[in-house]
């Protein structure tokens, strides 16, 4: 169970807990299906389609050598593997297989490299006996030491009842969810100007993570590890707001016990952000044993974190925690 108490790190250490990469078997699946989600080919190029979502599949997304090369160049010694989305929620009854796949994958990447790697598992939803299978099975293999949950599963959400035994389980064992978004819900208004990426992405995890707060998750799952990355999305910066409206107007209190600020500090956010403005607002909010360095690659370069993290003005002990020591406790390294 989490104490609160940091262990100490070396101030040159850095742990990237977000970090992902798909396999080339799984594209090669995803290239001969016909229908959502598949991989297209145009040109030199391929790219991701999730309902009516495409994305470019940058090339690093499939290169271990590539990230291990930039991680040596941004002095970072460990890093979380996970899947990028599509999940195996999109599958249908492929679900599980796809599930093991996946997690086969980052538990054999892992085990090749312990050292530089730690795993994070995708789950199948098809009944809870279906997840809390593979949540086992995948959890019991070496370097595995989170799960990583999709702000909509196909376009639920997951604080409704059928994901419910997760976080039950997740709680129960310790293992800390990192709440990460999938193809969005605002899809449709954000497509404009690629806004789906800047703003839907990130609309997607504020709208879920408040959802996971006014359902009464955290309220009954009070030491679940949860973990919000991108600073939270942008939850921490309407919390007031949703404060005055619970508390003093009465909506959507129904399900909590206290304001939904103070369920907020007990998640963990990251730092995946270019300004270090945010970075600063989630440390004065949260502190910096719930903030932790992490980059998203090879979506963002991991110096351009390290350059806004190191644009605010942190204490020796600040920095060894947001570099380190609150995903060494948050992960059990």
């Amino acid at each position: 169970m989490y104490t609160g108490r940091l262990p100490q790190a070396s101030p040159a250490e850095r742990i990237d807990c977000q970090s992902h990469i798909l396999s080339e078997e799984f594209l090669a699946l995803l290239e001969k299906r016909k229908y959502s989600p598949n991989v297209v080919r145009q040109r030199d190029d391929r790219f991701l389609i999730v309902n009516g979502w495409r994305r470019r599949i940058l090339p690093k997304l499939t290169d271990l050598g590539a990230k291990i090369a930039d991680m040596d160049r941004a002095g970072i010694s460990m890093a979380a593997l996970s899947m990028n989305d599509p999940g195996p929620e999109l599958f249908g009854r492929d679900a599980a297989a796809i599930a093991v796949m996946s997690n086969d994958y980052i538990a054999e990447t892992v085990k090749a490299h312990p050292t530089r790697f730690f795993g994070l598992a995708t789950l199948p939803f098809e009944t809870p006996d279906v997840m809390l299978r593979e949540f086992d099975r995948a959890l019991g293999k070496p370097g595995m030491k989170g799960v990583l949950l999709y702000s909509n599963l196909n376009g639920s959400f997951p604080d409704e009842e059928p994901f419910h035994p997760l976080f039950a389980e997740a709680e129960r064992r310790g293992v800390p969810i990192l709440l990460h978004p999938a193809r969005p819900v605002t899809l449709e208004v954000t497509q404009d100007f690629d806004m789906s990426t800047m703003l839907g992405m990130m609309f997607d995890t504020t709208i879920a993570l408040c959802r996971l707060i006014l359902s009464g998750v955290l309220d009954r799952h009070p030491n679940l590890k949860l973990v919000c990355p991108h600073v939270g999305g942008a939850l921490p910066y309407l919390i007031g707001r949703i404060d005055y409206q619970t508390t003093v107007l009465k909506r959507g209190a129904a399900h909590i016990h206290q304001p939904p600020s103070e369920y907020l500090k007990r998640v963990w956010f990251d730092t995946v952000t270019q300004i270090g403005l945010a970075i600063k607002f989630a440390l004065d909010f949260a502190g910096a044993g719930k903030l932790m360095y992490s980059s998203d690659h090879p979506w963002v370069q991991p110096q351009a974190i390290i350059d806004a993290v190191e644009s605010v003005e942190l204490s020796e002990d600040q920095r060894r925690q947001i570099y380190s020591g609150t995903a060494r406790a948050l992960f059990g390294l």
